[in-house]
């Protein structure tokens, strides 16, 4: 399965997250720790961050300028322009993911991650069970034409993402912690009518919000970590797949990784408050 990382907090380069630490997202994408059923994350990746205001007094952003995405087919290890494009980037919101492809499902740039949508970036680490056979067409006949004509490529991250694009189309000013709720309840109820596994751990990112979920239908759902206020990375929060640095470092007495709750939906706001939102059945 995926990896995946957000942060929100104060500005930082990318590099910080990305490439500096022991289990930086780069290490992870060679060597995870807590993979099931993969042992590499090399089908691709992609970087998505909010940009900074109009001005630096300016702390607003219209709704119409849309994040910035960078996606690549190649293993994270292997671009070249990577750690240029980390160090100068600097943004108070990110998300990351690093691609481990389904059997059969090509290594194409329409099938990485993160999707975005107006303000919104999405990242997923998960699966649907058999899903070309099973979910694919039920997800499809749901959607509203807008969210139909958005998809480009063929992964059960990108129907999931159009979903929750259907229900924000279609209820306009709707909360998109709310969107995601449905979005999920929709999916899960789905999924267990046809019997079949759905492991969905998602991060939206907005320009000063994260939103977060950690499901499983079925089992234990892939790993995910919150960590708030470290001390190497004060008045923020990071969310990631697999912790970046050990717990036993000297410095990192405040900076433990906390398992995330399962089947918990919470938003994360720009004073860092993490509300827990809805839980999934």
């Amino acid at each position: 399965m995926c990896r995946i990382l957000g942060y929100l907090g104060p500005p930082i380069s990318l590099d910080r997250l990305v490439l500096d630490p022991d289990h930086s997202m780069l290490v992870q994408s060679y060597q995870p720790r807590e993979l099931k059923s993969a042992v590499l994350n090399g089908d691709g990746f992609g970087l998505g961050w909010h940009g900074p205001s109009e001005s630096p007094s300016d702390d607003t952003r219209s709704p119409d300028i849309a994040p910035f995405v960078y996606r690549n087919i190649l293993p994270m290890w292997n671009d070249r322009n990577l750690e240029d494009l980390c160090r100068y980037i600097q943004a108070s919101s990110f998300v990351v993911n690093l691609r481990s492809a389904t059997h059969k499902m090509p290594v194409d740039i329409s099938n990485c991650q993160p999707f975005k949508y107006r303000q919104m970036l999405f990242v997923h680490n998960g699966l649907i069970e058999n899903f070309s056979k099973t979910l694919q067409r039920p997800i499809r006949e749901k959607l509203c034409d807008f969210a139909y004509r958005s998809i480009q490529g063929l992964t059960d991250s990108e129907h999931i993402f159009a979903l929750l694009v259907h229900y924000l189309e279609m209820q306009p000013g709707i909360d998109i912690a709310e969107a995601l709720h449905q979005t999920m309840k929709t999916l899960a109820s789905m999924a267990n009518a046809a019997e079949v596994r759905i492991a969905a751990n998602i991060i939206l990112s907005l320009p000063d919000r994260l939103i977060a979920l950690r499901y499983d239908n079925q089992q234990a759902a892939p790993s995910l970590y919150l960590l708030k206020n470290s001390k190497l990375f004060p008045n923020s929060v990071i969310l990631s797949s697999e912790g970046l640095w050990e717990d036993s470092r000297e410095d990192s007495q405040e900076d433990s990784w906390q398992p995330y709750n399962q089947s918990e939906l919470v938003s994360i706001d720009s004073e860092l408050t993490i509300k827990s939102y809805a839980t999934i059945d």
